[in-house]
């Protein structure tokens, strides 16, 4: 292992040259990236700072949001941070500050602001304690915890309690998933509220019950049907939600009204919902000074909302209106800065948190009681947050697995492998090992399998069987390039099926049978970042490039679709949001970074009905015990009280 990169690529793209003195220590040992320095030097240059352990400061806390940090924390980045670098770098032995000393250096700055003290003038950077956050990501963070307190602080006070009891009665009969009847509940009980829960829990089936719900309360007291939102961080989920929501209404024991508004419901992405400006990239139509006329805005798959996008979000909703979230806080979070839902959500993952009074309405309406403790003093969030238990799309060995990761229990996980269970097969290799090819059959066959499947029934014309075929297996990646990544399986499968399907690819590009991924959001054709469709035989010797849209099946042609390309193997990223049949998940070397608790967790709850795990125990072990830990103060400011 080396110490630091004493000969560093003058060439290398990440080397800023114009670096100096720590930043070039740390620039060319690969904790810190060329925009890093670049944005730190640009700063000290406007203010006048001359301290170089200011300058590293203010390069570190650009780093964090790259990484997906709120803030970084001075006193432990020398034992957290990770590099890019080629080859394994002794982080501990660059020229870090004094951990005590570097504190007070900053405190000193004209570009620091120091504490929560909202003082002017307002400065670039801003310390609390050891944790030295960008002045934008500070302020989101304090604007989050704080609209979201005022909603949970004023619940409605017009909810008829008989007429919520009586629909609950009726939307969910008999012996139903009590935590499903808790939290369409406290959804109507509450201004803010949290529907979270794992892949099949019920989370758009309590969603569809929720909006009936409000809709009847409001039928009853004579006030016109509530304007509900539903949105989504992208196009592909935010499609999926309102086809649940459709899908849901037409069973439903409700009124026909109340039938057609959730039939008559459309889904949003949430820069739309909000106002796409497109003078700005972080700036939208509807903030608070212009807020949305809905009265209950509901988003789906939270778990992939920004800090910054969530900040956006809450201070657009109304103060009367009701705000519900719905995601996994297991799951993988946003891409950008923050992981919101998980720090929402919070300890109520374990148990329900939720003051006296919010407890009594809830079993006054529901019948049970409620499962919760108290929650520290002041503290209302809770209120409204119900954590769905009950897998209903999945159980056995899948269920158990994916519980086992949540929990990070390694062991449990391997008991659970151990089992030789029809539902999840382990297979213990690294798929990068070329002597490990003859274990990786189950692979192959479900691949190739499904793809002559898949051409079979394209070639037939047969849109609607060839599209179902292609959710019944998919490889899943952690990476898109490298041994363990999409390019090289993509490859790998399609030799595979070359060499076992007569005529794959013979008619080229748009040949018959070929699975597709939309990689763009395509609002004319209602096609979506991440929707999945497949070339077909069309009248007259054409083909035409089928996929299903709100339950049917629509065929566009070929030439029409400008973003899109071919998917037998995709990220587990781009995989969220899907279901297949079966899932092969193929996890990179132990040592990769994407490898955590939430990435295996999430590929995990992609199959349906059957696993197939490849990766050696090292991977599996180090992947349950690498929680994804992003730096972020939004828990404690919404959980230690009001203090915080």
């Amino acid at each position: 292992m080396t110490t630091l990169a004493t000969a560093a690529d003058p060439f290398d793209v990440r080397r800023a040259r114009a670096a100096t003195g720590l930043l070039r220590d740390f620039n060319e040992a690969g904790v810190l990236a060329a925009a890093d320095v670049h944005v730190a030097r640009r700063l000290a240059d406007l203010g006048g700072e001359e301290d170089e352990w200011v300058w590293l400061a203010a390069a570190l806390a650009v780093r964090g949001p790259r990484l997906g940090h709120v803030y970084v924390d001075l006193a432990t980045i020398r034992a957290t941070a990770t590099v890019d670098a080629d080859e394994p770098v002794d982080v501990s032995a660059l020229p870090w500050p004094s951990p005590d000393a570097w504190p007070k250096r900053l405190e000193a700055s004209g570009l620091v602001a120091v504490g929560e003290e909202d003082g002017r003038p307002h400065r670039p950077l801003r310390l609390v304690g050891t944790s030295l956050y960008l002045d934008r990501y500070w302020r989101e963070e304090r604007q989050i915890a704080a609209d979201l307190q005022a909603l949970s602080d004023e619940p409605p006070e017009d909810v008829k309690l008989d007429l919520l009891a009586d629909g609950l009665d009726r939307l969910f009969p008999g012996e139903t998933d009590t935590h499903q009847r808790l939290a369409a509940a406290a959804a109507v009980l509450n201004r803010f509220a949290v529907v979270a829960g794992g892949p099949g829990t019920g989370k758009t089936t309590t969603v569809a019950r929720i909006v009936a719900l409000l809709s009847e309360q409001a039928s009853s007291a004579g006030a016109a049907e509530p304007l509900v939102a539903l949105a989504a961080p992208t196009g592909k989920a935010a499609a999926r939600l309102e086809e649940a929501v459709h899908e849901q209404a037409a069973g439903l024991p409700v009124g026909d009204s109340v039938c057609a508004q959730l039939l008559a419901s459309n889904a949003s992405t949430l820069h739309r919902l909000l106002g796409w400006r497109p003078d700005s990239n972080s700036r939208f139509r509807h903030h608070r000074g212009n807020r949305l006329p809905h009265d209950v805005v509901i988003v789906d798959e939270t778990s992939m909302v920004s800090l910054s996008l969530m900040a956006r979000l809450v201070e657009a909703v109304r103060a009367d209106a009701r705000l519900i979230l719905v995601g996994d806080p297991g799951q993988l979070t946003s891409i950008e800065a923050g992981a919101v839902l998980g720090d929402i959500v919070g300890p109520t993952a374990e148990r329900l948190l939720m003051g006296a009074p919010a407890r009594s309405r809830l079993a006054q309406v529901t019948g049970h009681d409620v499962p919760a403790d108290d929650p520290p003093p002041g503290v209302t969030v809770g209120d409204g947050i119900v954590v769905l238990e009950r897998v209903h799309r999945f159980g056995g060995g899948i269920a158990r697995v994916a519980e086992a990761i949540r929990r990070g229990d390694a062991d449990a996980v391997f008991e659970v492998l151990a089992d030789g269970r029809h539902d999840v097969a382990w297979i213990p290799v690294d798929v990068a090992d070329p002597d490990a090819q003859d274990e990786l059959a189950p692979v192959r066959e479900g691949t190739v399998a499904t793809a002559r499947a898949v051409i079979d029934a394209a070639q037939e014309g047969a849109a609607g069987r060839a599209i179902e075929w292609l959710g019944a297996f998919r490889v899943l990646c952690a990476h898109r390039r490298g041994a363990h990544g999409v390019a090289t399986w993509m490859a790998r499968i399609e030799g595979w099926i070359a060499g076992e399907v007569d005529g794959f690819g013979a008619e080229g590009d748009w040949y018959v049978g070929r699975p597709l991924l939309v990689t763009e959001n395509d609002y004319g054709l209602r096609l979506y970042n991440g929707d999945t469709g497949v070339v077909v035989a069309s009248g007259g010797g054409g083909v035409s490039a089928a996929f299903q849209r709100g339950g049917q099946v629509v065929e566009i042609r070929p030439t029409r679709l400008s973003a899109v390309e071919t998917v037998y193997a995709m990220t587990i990223h781009k995989s969220q949001g899907s279901q297949f049949d079966t899932a092969a998940v193929l996890l990179p070397g132990a040592e990769s970074q994407v490898l955590t608790r939430e990435l295996l967790y999430t590929a995990v709850t992609r199959a349906r009905e059957r696993l197939i795990l490849v990766g050696t125990e090292e991977m599996v072990r180090a992947a349950v015990g690498r929680p994804v830990a992003r730096a972020s103060g939004l828990r404690g400011r919404l959980w230690d009280g009001p203090a915080s």
